[in-house]
């Protein structure tokens, strides 16, 4: 386990035997690069998560560079995105939400979040499409699904591309079927706070074999070395493996995980069901000791989360400060951190972005003040969640 400095630590580690033993085999099988134990990882997880494919990658942030890379090289025109096409973003995330859409001269259109999921505000979604929007990009955000029958609607509508930025909710169900699957891709990392550890890490899932097989040169260098002879991207692949052997195609990238990763993230699977239902069921205690708190609120769920953590939020009209709640989960003993990013839109590194805002932004200006989060983990944290409940104000 890692040494906690604080009581409450906001991530812990989830190995054990199992994950050092698949390391100490990679280390004997002498195979380090990607290999046959990062393919295994790629159907185990493609069979969790109910699609037919996934890319395992070098983090969450890669994941999202392969998706935004593969809209763009697609031949589907019902896909592909184009410099200067519109994509519709929450205002709170993650950097690397945002990041490879600028970096494919896309123009990202800020969105309001709701104050009491943290995830889209669905109205003000809605009306910020233009004749101009070409996608959806949906982040889930601390576990919690987004109201994926309401954006299937929009979508359907407008005929917009829906996306998935699943790092955060890996686990997370909607309708009986889990984040990741909704969107055409859907993102997920493995990051040691996250729901599973693989060191560095991150996934892609999807049901399109076109884009699979893009996401499969677009991770390696933009050759053809890993696509199956029969592909969507080439149609076949030489008969001369010298020639195939450095056959470039596409400008890509080196996202590749490594084979020990892959040998982790087996087991980490393995695990998965089990790991998340302990912090459904912290989730569930902590609904029933603060869903009623007088003066923070709590995430309320959509689905079923697989709560990443805890989101507190002072309530508007409230007496407490920020300040004041900081002090005192300090005194009793809690790590904590900014919901996400805050409000994303207000950044410096937005001057660099072609963007605008949709509204004024006010929710996620509101937990950007007055918001925080505070960790979750896959055993019981009672004793937490019980030091929780008696914070509030003077």
């Amino acid at each position: 386990m890692t040494k906690m400095s604080k009581p409450f630590p906001l991530a812990t580690s989830s190995w054990d035997e199992a994950e050092y033993q698949a390391m100490q085999a990679v280390i004997a099988s002498g195979q380090f690069s990607m290999g046959p134990m990062v393919k295994a990882c790629e159907e185990r997880f493609a069979a969790y998560t109910g699609t037919r494919y996934a890319v395992m990658c070098n983090s969450g942030s890669s994941a999202n560079l392969l998706m935004i890379a593969a809209l763009r090289f697609t031949a589907n025109p019902a896909l592909r995105l184009e410099r200067g096409d519109e994509v519709i973003v929450p205002a709170v995330s993650w950097s690397t939400t945002y990041s490879p859409l600028e970096q494919y001269g896309l123009h990202l259109r800020f969105v309001d979040i709701d104050l009491t999921t943290l995830n889209f505000d669905l109205a003000a979604l809605e009306a910020a499409i233009t004749p101009r929007t070409r996608a959806i990009f949906c982040v889930n955000l601390l576990g919690n699904p987004n109201d994926f029958a309401a954006i299937k609607v929009l979508a359907d509508k407008h005929n917009l591309v829906v996306l998935e930025d699943n790092c955060e909710s890996m686990g997370a169900e909607f309708d009986g079927r889990k984040t990741g699957s909704f969107g055409v891709m859907g993102s997920q990392s493995c990051f040691f706070s996250h729901h599973i550890s693989t060191m560095e890490g991150g996934l892609v899932t999807t049901d399109d074999e076109e884009l699979y097989h893009l996401m499969l040169s677009l991770r390696a260098h933009g050759w053809t070395r890993q696509l199956p002879t029969e592909n969507r991207v080439v149609g076949r692949k030489l008969d001369d493996p010298f020639e195939e052997s450095f056959r470039f195609i596409l400008p890509g990238y080196n996202l590749r995980p490594l084979e020990m990763s892959g040998a982790i993230g087996i087991e980490q699977i393995a695990k998965l069901p089990r790991l998340i239902e302990e912090r459904r069921r912290n989730g569930a205690f902590l609904q029933a000791r603060l869903s009623d708190h007088p003066d923070l609120m709590i995430q309320r769920e959509i689905g079923k989360s697989s709560w990443f953590g805890f989101s507190l939020v002072i309530r508007p009209g409230s007496s407490m400060t920020r300040t004041t709640l900081m002090q005192r989960l300090d005194a009793a003993g809690f790590e904590y951190r900014p919901i996400v990013s805050g409000n994303f839109a207000r950044k410096e590194v937005v001057r660099y972005f072609d963007h605008s805002i949709f509204g004024n932004l006010a929710n996620a200006d509101h937990i950007d003040a007055n918001g925080l989060f505070v960790g979750n983990h896959h055993y019981p944290i009672d004793q937490a969640v019980e030091a929780l409940s008696t914070i509030a104000a003077d």
